[in-house]
């Protein structure tokens, strides 16, 4: 399983060394356009790195006929789950809320709508440094009353070293068809006018969900394997020819 990352849209003002102005973006200043021949290309960079962290949404949702019943019974049973990541010995600040709710579920009887009951949702974000442990902490939440165990997302500590080594290496490749085009044609490269980087987006790990009611102890231990991560960079070189 690989998963893919691309860094935010940004413009690279001297990444081959002297180079002539960059563009900051479409809202700064006009540059004069190059006076002369030109070639754009486009490189791409792929940096692959097993990931060393990863994030594991966990929820518990509660149903009753009243508001407060409902929420008392998740307080309740977000409590007890808490007390159990804790008694993992987890880090103090790998747990946090990410999402918390109340809302009411209808039936639909003869075409009217009748309320069936409330529902209180809380959902709690694990992070987690050592990928041994996924396996266990899923366990662990399904065994302790999560109702569900969703999107679990792999990551890299220092994805901004990835990046910029993913940036270098679109760099080089947009130079290198530069160069091939412009040796094919005769005409040397003079200089880099300018230097983009493409954003882009690819969805993620599709969620493992645990679904509710299921418990650790009538099941085998949950296997999880991280693959590795990708992080791509995607950018546009436009050079000057002599």
């Amino acid at each position: 399983m690989t998963h893919r990352l691309f860094p935010l849209p940004v413009v690279l003002a001297a990444v081959l060394g002297a180079v002539l102005p960059v563009h900051a973006s479409a809202q700064s200043t006009a540059q004069p356009e190059p006076n002369g021949p030109t070639i754009t290309t486009m490189g791409d960079g792929v940096v692959r790195r097993a990931p060393d962290r990863a994030f594991i949404d966990i929820s518990v949702e509660n149903r009753a006929k009243a508001p407060r019943d409902a929420q008392a019974q998740n307080a309740d049973a977000m409590s007890t789950l808490q007390q159990k990541l804790r008694a993992a010995n987890l880090l103090k600040d790998a747990v946090r809320t990410i999402g918390y709710g109340v809302e009411p579920e209808f039936d639909f009887t003869n075409g009217r709508r009748v309320l069936r009951d409330y529902v209180a949702r809380n959902t709690i974000e694990v992070r987690l440094d050592d990928l041994n442990r996924v396996g266990e902490v899923v366990d662990l939440a399904t065994a302790s009353g999560a109702t569900s165990v969703g999107d679990v997302r792999f990551d890299l500590k220092d994805r901004q070293a990835a990046e910029r080594e993913a940036l270098g290496l679109a760099v080089a490749d947009a130079r290198a068809r530069a160069e091939a085009i412009a040796t094919s044609a005769g005409r040397p490269i003079l200089a880099i006018w300018r230097i983009v980087e493409e954003g882009a987006s690819v969805p993620g790990p599709r969620p493992m969900m645990a679904p509710a009611g299921l418990r650790a102890e009538s099941m085998a231990p949950t296997p999880i394997s991280a693959g590795d991560i990708e992080v791509h960079a995607r950018v546009t070189l436009t050079a000057l020819l002599k």
